[in-house]
């Protein structure tokens, strides 16, 4: 399968400049032959626009997301629509999404959605652990209490994501690993100075659960506060494949559903776990 990893020019407030850069780069990496393109966090408003999250937010069934399923069905690719700020109650309200299990009938989350190349939403999953350190993420959103929403087949993987902070908790990804989950997609608007802990904390998930890690991050700054880009694709020994700088730009990477298992079969540290 081929990634894509879209670290997109996010200009804060932006939502309409900001979701037609993302659909212009999911026609690109479609173009460039990409089986899945992923985008990062709170693509559409950005992440530090933390005083238009409740004026920016929209259910399922809103503009931003019905805009990246239409460029997922007009070029044919799965796409991972980054994530957004859900509003809860709308997507309650919407007779397409009202089915959509919620943590909460009204409230806002910061919530991924996961396209396959027909247009069709596949995988829902809310944040499970926001961000409170120097933030108003954790005051703003409720979080995500679905760990396993995220679970999806994808280009021959079992894929599962995760968001950004979520790195820094590892129980959740033994959890994914027990219900099957070989490939972690992160989408992220991880921040300067933390860059070590950005890529440590990704490479040691994909070295203790033998599993490929999917990172894309943004590109942006705001009011002195700047993303570190670095989207990155690490492999089941925690190997870097590709990687970026902090600019806008695509990370292109191929991966093997088949890799998995050999390594784990190679070196079966997780047959050697004691609980």
């Amino acid at each position: 399968m081929k990634l894509a990893l879209a670290q997109l020019d996010i200009e804060h407030g932006d939502v309409e400049g900001n979701v037609e850069r993302a659909a212009e780069a999911v026609e690109e990496a479609a173009g460039r032959g990409a089986d899945l393109v992923c985008l990062p966090e709170i693509f559409n408003v950005g992440y530090f626009a933390f005083d238009e999250y409740a004026g920016a937010a929209e259910g399922l069934a809103g503009p931003t997301l019905s805009r990246l399923a239409d460029a997922a069905a007009d070029h044919g690719v799965d796409v991972l629509a980054g994530t957004i700020v859900e509003d809860l109650a709308a997507t309650a309200a919407a007779p397409e999404t009202a089915d959509v299990p919620r943590p909460a009938d009204e409230g806002l989350a910061n919530t991924a959605v996961l396209f396959d190349a027909s247009g069709e939403r596949r995988a829902v999953y809310r944040k499970h652990h926001l961000f409170g350190y120097e933030s108003d993420e954790a005051e703003l959103l409720v979080p995500g209490e679905d760990p396993t929403g995220g679970i999806c087949e994808v280009g021959g993987f079992t894929a599962a994501i995760t968001t950004c902070y979520d790195l820094r908790f590892p129980e959740l990804y033994r959890e994914l690993v027990e219900h099957g989950v070989d490939l972690l997609l992160v989408p992220s608007a991880w921040p300067y100075p933390r860059i070590e802990h950005w890529t440590t904390l990704s490479r040691a998930r994909a070295i203790e659960n033998q599993c490929y890690v999917a990172t894309v991050n943004g590109s942006a700054e705001h009011e002195g506060s700047r993303l570190v880009g670095r989207s990155t694709v690490f492999d089941p020994w925690g190997t870097t494949l590709a990687s970026a700088a902090d600019d806008p730009t695509f990370v292109d990477c191929e991966i093997e559903p088949d890799r998995v298992e050999r390594v784990r079969d190679e070196f079966p540290a997780l047959r050697d776990r004691r609980l």
